[in-house]
This record gives structure tokens, sequence and C-alpha cells, in this order.
């Protein structure tokens, strides 16, 4: 033992030295706690001002140069802030095309215009341009609006050297607003300046993902890659899409380009193919958009064998990652829907045919009360039973299972004596949630994809116009 332990008082010294020692952490998360904190913002959204990024948002990919097509954006002034609201596609000639529009019965000019073109004789067989304009959408306004379409594409298709029939047209924002075509038509120039300019093909994917933006927070995009007899192919496409956003269409706005050399009728089948598994599988409010547009480009210019037949086996890797790209850019519609914090996946098993599994799955999907619950961390499986029995489906009762997730909420038409209340509220807390029924009367299922519904959907859409 050292001298200085031997000195009287050296023991209590140490001990309060231990003390002070011990409790310093006490102190010091005191003093942080009473200390001004700095505040933390949440990232600005690149579309419209006020604002946040979703927080189910996922990265802009990396796409490599798919040859035949050039895009750049521009600002036409349909917006009062600063921001790229024109978005342009230039297309290699022999470019082919399909595009699948809403069943809303008041169309937009552009939908109108693009329907009208593609199903003429010929359609689709070469089309050499893509123009899409934000912040207005040009439906309800009647033969002006046709007129302005009509003049577009005219415009576009002189400074193109091609016809105003190879010019498709889309557009995006408030209805009942006449599109002023001049905005259009004085950046035309400067358009084609920057299409010949060189932006790295990423670059440019992702201007246009945020060109043709609204209410989104996130610009969206997809690529994948495929072979077709033996050559690769590539597909990359960008969607916009927030609320408004319901099954039976196409998506808000989706623009998929391809190098491969397919035919308009080949193009076609693949987009009804794969829509009703996709786009049409997803929900953020119920509400179809009067100019829900999906088209689909195939360019040539990977010099895979042209296909020229609907059900060519040789397309079959090609379908396959085509349905990967639409797939995930219906996804990230959900994950942008308007004031969303919950990804859902709702899942109806044991439905007596296809058509009845997708409508009980869309009621639950549709539902304000089950998206309420979901937005509040509440797994009330009683409000999926409502959604369930209000579709006058086939449901045998005394059959139905819930789970959310794992956890199982009811079986054979009862609460499940396994049911756990905390555990079914820890799994509520996840960022992604999946809804499982099975409803007893067959073997069908579907799948259908939506999110929560909170204060934020009210907020955004109570001052959209402003």
């Amino acid at each position: 033992m050292s001298n200085d332990a031997k000195k009287p008082g050296s023991t209590g010294k140490a001990i309060e030295h231990a003390i002070e020692k011990a409790l310093d952490p006490l102190a010091s998360a005191i003093k942080r706690a009473t200390q001004p904190q700095p505040v933390t913002t949440p990232p600005a959204a690149p579309g419209k001002p006020g604002l946040t990024i979703s927080p189910l948002a996922v990265p802009f990919p990396a796409i490599p140069p798919i040859g035949g097509v050039e895009i750049t954006t521009a600002r036409a002034g349909f917006y009062k802030h600063e921001r790229d609201d024109l978005t342009v596609f230039r297309f290699a000639r022999g470019t082919t095309c399909a595009g699948v529009f809403t069943r809303h019965k008041v169309g937009s000019a552009p939908v109108d215009w693009c329907r009208r073109q593609l199903d003429a004789p010929g359609g689709g067989l070469d089309v050499r341009a893509l123009v899409v304009n934000a912040g207005c959408a040009n439906a309800f306004t009647g033969k002006a609006g046709a007129d302005a379409a009509r003049r577009t594409a005219s415009e576009v298709a002189k400074r193109f050297g091609c016809r105003q029939r190879d010019v498709m047209l889309a557009s995006t924002g408030v209805i009942g607003v006449l599109l002023d075509d001049k905005k259009i038509a004085a950046r035309l120039q400067e358009v084609e300046t920057k299409l010949d300019s060189d932006v790295p093909p990423t670059a440019q994917w992702a201007a246009a993902g945020r060109g043709i933006m609204t209410t989104d927070t996130f610009p969206k995009g997809s690529y994948a890659e495929a072979t077709i007899d033996g050559f690769k192919v590539r597909i990359a496409g960008i969607a916009k899409g927030s609320g408004m956003i319901a099954p039976d269409m196409a998506t808000m706005l989706g623009f998929i380009v391809t190098d491969a050399s397919i035919h308009p009728t080949v193009l076609r089948a693949l987009l009804g193919l794969h829509v009703r598994t996709t786009f049409n599988s997803v929900t953020v409010d119920g509400d179809t958009s009067t100019n829900d547009t999906c088209l689909l480009f195939a360019t040539g210019a990977s010099g895979a064998p042209r296909i020229g037949r609907v059900g060519d086996r040789r397309l079959k890797d090609f379908s396959a990652a085509l349905d990967k790209v639409m797939l995930d850019l219906a996804h990230q519609l959900v994950r942008d829907g308007e004031g969303a914090t919950k990804f859902v996946r709702v899942t109806v098993d044991g439905a007596a045919s296809p058509a009845s599994a997708r409508k009980l799955a869309k009621s639950i999907a549709d539902s304000p009360l089950v998206k309420t619950a979901i937005a509040g961390e509440d797994a009330n499986w009683g409000r999926v039973v409502m959604a369930v029995g209000k579709t006058d489906e086939p449901v045998d009762r005394d059959r139905l299972a819930i789970r959310f997730g794992p956890h199982v909420a009811a079986v054979d038409g009862a609460v499940s004596p396994t049911y756990d209340e905390a555990k079914m509220s820890a799994y509520m807390k996840n960022a992604e949630i999946d809804i499982s029924v099975d409803v007893g009367s067959g073997r069908a299922s579907a799948t259908v994809w939506t999110c929560d519904l909170t204060k934020g959907y009210i907020e955004i859409n109570g001052d959209y116009r402003s």
C-alpha cells in the first residue's frame, strides 16, 4: 500500500472522486438535454415548394446509354416557381410505340391525341418524339385544348423533320386549364440545342423524372437488361404520380424506352399483359386521373432481330425484364403517395376467381378506415373484415383468416387464440406492412399495393392549386 493511501482522509477523497466520475455521464446528459438542440429539417422535394421527400423514397438508378433516344428538359413557365416543366424525348427513325391510357370518361386532349395516332393505320411505326408538360393537364378544355395539342405536335414535327402524327403528347397538372402551347413553342430551339449536347444518360433520365413531377417528392426511374436471340437489350423508364392513383388505368404518366426492335402490335400486347399486375394493381386514393398514360417505345438500336409476332418465344426474357421495370415504377408511385409513411402490400387468397380476389384486395387497399388505422400503427383487423364483407364477393365467414406480416390476427372467422397485441403493435411500426387475407371461397389470389392515409394527404390536396 502507498504512503498516500495511509494519510488521514485519503480514503474519503478516493470515494468522492469515484462518485464524481460515476455521475459525470448523467451530468453531461442533463446538460445536453437543457441546451437548445439544432432543428433538423427534412430535405425539400424537387417539385412543388413546401413538400418534403417521402420517407419511403428510393434512389434514382444508374441508367447506361440506350441507343436511339435523347432526352432533355426546359422551363416553359407552367409553374410560377423556378423549375423545369417541359420534357422532350427525341427518337431515331423507325422507333415503334404503343400505349395504355386512362379509362376515365373525361380524357384529356393529349390522351385523345395519342390514342388517335396510335390507333390509325400504320400508327406507332415511326414515332419520333414525345413532349410532356407538367403544371397544366389540358383536360376538360374542349376543342381549344385539342387545338393546342395539335399545334404542339405540329411545331415539334417541324423541328424534328417528321409528321405531326409521329409526335406523342402527355400533360399533367391542374384539370380545366387550357394549355398555352406558345410556351412550349418558345422553348423548342433551346430544347434542340440541349438534345444535341453531351449529357450523361443517367442525368438525362433523372432530369426527365424531375421534369414530369407535380406533387411527387422524388423522381422515379427503373432500369433492366434482357436478351433477345442472344443480343443484349436495355429497358429504362420513368413515371410520375403521387395522388389520384387508382387501378384500371396505366399510371398518371409512365414512359418506357427499349433499344429492342419490336412491332407496335407486339408492344401493345406486352403492355396489356403486364399493366394489370403492375400499374393497375396500385392505389393511393382510389381516384383515377383524366390524363393517365403509359407509353412504350422501341428504338431498334440494339441490333437484336425484329420481333413482329405476338407470342414469339424469343421475347420471354424481355417480357420478364419489362414486367420488372413496370412493377418497380408502380411501387415507387405508392412509395410517393401523398403524405405516405407506410408501404402496404395487400394479398387476398382463397377467392372464387382472380377477378373476385382483385376486387377484395382493392376494397381493403382503398378503405380510408384501413389506411388511417395503418397510419396510426393500429392493427385493427376488424376494419379489414369490414372492407372484405362490403364487396358482395363470395366469402366464407367461418373460414376467414387475416394476418399482419407473420402475425395471425384472425382464423376460422374469429380472433386467433395466439393473438398477441404487443407483437402486433410492434410489427405495425415498420415502414413496410403486409396484410394477408384468406376468404376461404376458392383458390384464386391477387395482390394490390397501397399506402397509409395521413394528415399530409389532406394538406397537400387542400392547397393543390396554390
